[in-house]
């Protein structure tokens, strides 16, 4: 367990600071402080129980297909090349799935997630959870300067940052720490599936084909945040410019083209691809990505990792500017995170 704690760790620190050319960690000039959005719903309400259905498609919009470039060649090196793809019409959920949907997925299946599942350690007490990563403010007094991770095993979706705390006036937050998994398991007892990265891609776009990011040209436009990103200097200071610490509600942001809430910052979240450092050969009609013994990731070798996509709530512009539909993440199979959720898709046949 350990080892995969470190090779997780290790991964996530080096896809910030070192996976662009180019982009000065230390030196990357300050932007106007942002504005909460101002342009919220119902949806966006911390408390609010939205239930999950089996009767598709409530609670999902239309995105219509089409032809769409993917990727990109401006930012970093594993977003590239720059491919064009065509994907059918799908149905995809509004909003990442919620704290209150999982429940009634549990409830109703008595399923148990990764990170909750006991597993055999060494030494006293050697049988725990699996548990999951975790998010530790290297200011806080559990912090520590060398590393801003930290593998949980209390960790789990009732109990996001561990022992003590819980997700009682999170209903409406998307839940984290789901592994794949985890993730695929809720998506096929709802007849679904998780998107694939065409997909998830050609839906963030929202029809703005090659617009850095999913709501046009400019990341804050006229000063409004349109996504849950980290404002300030990652990771010792978030001004909360956009209203939030951690995670948001669902829907607290502007739509996107498509209708779609959410699909850029907030959570990380799962796509069905293996991870291939680069796009080269993807592309075709509806591509799924590699296959599994093609995929390979060079910060962690030989772990399974499927793709992530759309940054979290911790990206920030002088660290980790994945704060857009072309970003991309290999992400562990088995192993959730505190910024880490998903949504699901159902294809027309």
């Amino acid at each position: 367990m350990a080892n995969k704690s470190a090779v997780f760790i290790t991964a996530l620190v080096t896809a910030g600071i070192g996976a662009a050319a180019g982009l000065a960690m230390f030196a990357w000039p300050a932007p106007a402080p942002a504005m909460p959005n101002v342009a919220q719903d119902t949806l966006c309400d911390g408390s609010a129980a939205t239930p999950g259905t089996k009767e598709a498609p409530p609670g999902m919009v239309w995105i219509p297909g089409g032809d769409t470039r993917i990727g990109s060649d401006q930012h970093y090196r594993e977003e590239g090349p720059v491919t064009r793809v065509s994907v059918d019409g799908f149905w995809m959920d509004r909003t990442e799935v919620t704290n209150a949907q999982f429940r009634r997925f549990v409830e109703a299946t008595g399923y148990v997630t990764e990170a909750e599942r006991v597993v055999d350690g060494t030494g006293a007490g050697a049988r725990q959870p699996s548990g999951s990563v975790v998010f530790v403010d290297p200011t806080s007094p559990a912090g520590r300067s060398d590393t801003w991770w930290r593998l949980v095993p209390e960790a789990n979706w009732r109990h996001p940052e561990g022992p003590g705390s819980d997700i009682g006036d999170r209903e409406n937050h998307p839940v984290v720490h789901v592994t794949y998994n985890d993730a695929i398991a809720y998506a096929r007892w709802l007849g679904r599936e998780l998107p694939t990265e065409a997909q998830w891609e050609h839906a963030a776009r929202g029809g703005l084909d090659g617009a850095p990011y999913a709501w046009g040209g400019e990341f804050t436009p006229q000063g409004v945040a349109m996504a849950n990103t980290w404002q300030g200097f990652f990771p010792i200071q978030n001004t909360r410019g956009d209203g939030y610490l951690a995670t948001a509600p669902v829907g607290c942001f502007t739509a996107n083209g498509y209708g779609l809430r959410d699909m850029i910052g907030n959570v990380w979240e799962w796509t069905s691809d293996w991870y291939q450092p680069r796009h080269d050969g993807l592309g075709g009609v509806n591509p799924t990505g590699p296959r599994q013994e093609d995929s390979y990731d060079p910060r962690q070798p030989g772990v399974p990792s499927r793709v992530i996509k759309g940054g979290s709530f911790l990206c920030a512009q002088n660290f980790c500017q994945r704060y857009r539909p072309a970003s991309r993440h290999a992400q562990e199979v088995g192993l959730g995170a505190s910024h880490l959720g998903f949504r699901t898709v159902l294809a027309v046949r």
